[in-house]
């Protein structure tokens, strides 16, 4: 069965454009999970502009399910990561300065970087995932890594599902069967949505869980947040 993990970063995005703690990022957590969310993301950034390295003590105090934490693990974040100890940590070449993620790690060429950060994460019994572009042999680096899973970066799914379904998953099928084969488990994220998910999901081997954040609470402003997270459980059936 495919998880579902809430990335909760969009909350705390409102919260600080006005400052005090409403809505509360933790009350929000605690409710995506009573709602059925099957696990808790957040991504947080050097210049805070969303989740702050309190939220994220604060959140794994409060987490009962599965607590991810995504972000490139410069210093500054295998400090936080190391200190919080989350069940998963997934790996992402972000630019200080980017507004989200918009690529995968190149597993070759930064072999060596990950193989270090990846043992010092399981050193102290964190899950890895890297974070990848739908490409074979990135998903074959990422084993020779040692990470535990990968994550699939599925904007380039997302801007061509509606132009060509068929041709815009192929590229996440091979991935996935080379995933499987190499025995990593599978993560996808990005731009995911009530459109296009469960064709995702129904035509991924082997897939673990989806993080999903920017559009589902987009969604959650119309349909509310018990009702989204139902909503998107349900095409993960």
């Amino acid at each position: 069965m495919t998880r579902l993990s809430v990335n909760v970063n969009k909350i705390a995005t409102i919260r600080n454009a006005r400052g005090g703690n409403n809505p509360n990022l933790e009350q929000v957590a605690k409710d995506a999970e009573r709602f059925g969310a099957e696990g808790i993301t957040i991504h947080p950034r050097p210049d805070e502009r969303h989740i702050t390295r309190k939220d994220t003590y604060d959140l794994k105090n409060v987490v009962t399910t599965e607590y991810n934490i995504e972000g490139n693990p410069e210093p500054r974040f295998m400090e936080l990561v190391l200190d919080v100890v989350p069940e998963q940590a997934t790996l992402v070449p972000d630019a200080d300065d980017a507004i989200t993620s918009n690529a995968g790690w190149d597993t070759i060429t930064h072999k060596e970087f990950l193989t270090k950060v990846t043992a010092d994460l399981k050193a102290k019994g964190i899950r890895v995932s890297i974070f990848v572009d739908p490409d074979p042999k990135m998903v074959e680096g990422a084993a020779a890594c040692g990470a535990d899973r990968v994550e699939l970066y599925t904007e380039p799914y997302a801007a061509n599902f509606h132009n060509d379904k068929e041709k815009a998953i192929a590229p996440y099928q091979e991935a996935a069967k080379k995933a499987v084969e190499l025995g990593l488990g599978l993560n996808a994220g990005h731009d995911l949505d009530l459109d296009n998910l469960a064709y995702f999901h129904q035509n991924i081997e082997g897939l673990d869980e989806v993080s999903i954040g920017h559009a589902l609470v987009c969604d959650a402003l119309y349909y509310g947040l018990e009702n989204t997270i139902q909503l998107y459980l349900k095409q993960l059936k």
